[in-house]
């Protein structure tokens, strides 16, 4: 049976935060139809930490592991995900990595988040204001400064105790998304569902 661990970039420096981060992306896995062949999943704090742990894993997998690094785009995608991740940062496709084992939110986590306007509606409330949100249409072609902007504009009347920040608060969010309404949306979305569909289904090439 082949073993999928997610590499996420999200988390900070906070074991706490970690654990959030972790549960968030689970029970969002969850209901996407993976709660009994779930994936592994680490949180890893910053970007740069998330790379250099997925490389290490990468280079310690047995055959029957398949480590798979999942980090924002922070910009529009145009190239395949690796080309993408070299042009932008740098970073060259390891060894032995497969196009599979890149995996992008794009343009960022929040993208995800403001997809999905009932979750939003749950979870802030009656005086989210949706107008502020920016609109479906090609919405993984928004700038990700833009998209969180809003998002924070959006539930800046929540409250202080409601309004969106990141940490804590974000990853809760993320478990409340609902994955169909986001493969309505998001098209990296559903290559990432895909792709962990047929990796844990044991057929990776």
């Amino acid at each position: 049976m082949v073993k999928v661990k997610l590499y996420i970039e999200g988390g900070g420096d906070s074991r706490s935060l970690h654990i959030e981060c972790r549960r968030g992306f689970r029970k969002l896995f969850e209901k996407a139809g993976f709660k009994e062949r779930m994936p592994s999943i680490k949180a890893c704090g910053g970007r740069s930490s998330t790379f250099d742990d997925f490389n290490t894993a990468l280079e310690m997998a047995s055959d029957d592991e398949v480590p798979i690094l999942l980090v924002d785009s922070e910009a529009a995608v145009t190239e395949p995900a690796w080309k993408h991740l070299q042009h932008l940062n740098g970073w060259p496709r390891p060894n032995g990595a497969t196009d599979d084992q890149a995996q992008l939110m794009v343009q960022c986590m929040e993208t995800w988040c403001v997809a999905d306007r009932g979750a939003l509606r749950r979870f802030f409330g009656q005086h989210l204001q949706e107008s502020a949100l920016p609109g479906l249409d090609g919405l993984e072609g928004r700038a990700t400064a833009n998209v969180q902007q809003a998002l924070e504009h959006a539930t800046r009347q929540c409250g202080r105790d409601r309004e969106y920040k990141k940490g804590k608060r974000s990853f809760r969010l993320i478990a409340e998304l609902d994955p169909l309404v986001l493969e309505e949306h998001l098209p990296h979305f559903v290559e990432l569902h895909m792709i962990l569909d047929k990796t844990l289904a044991g057929s990776q090439n």
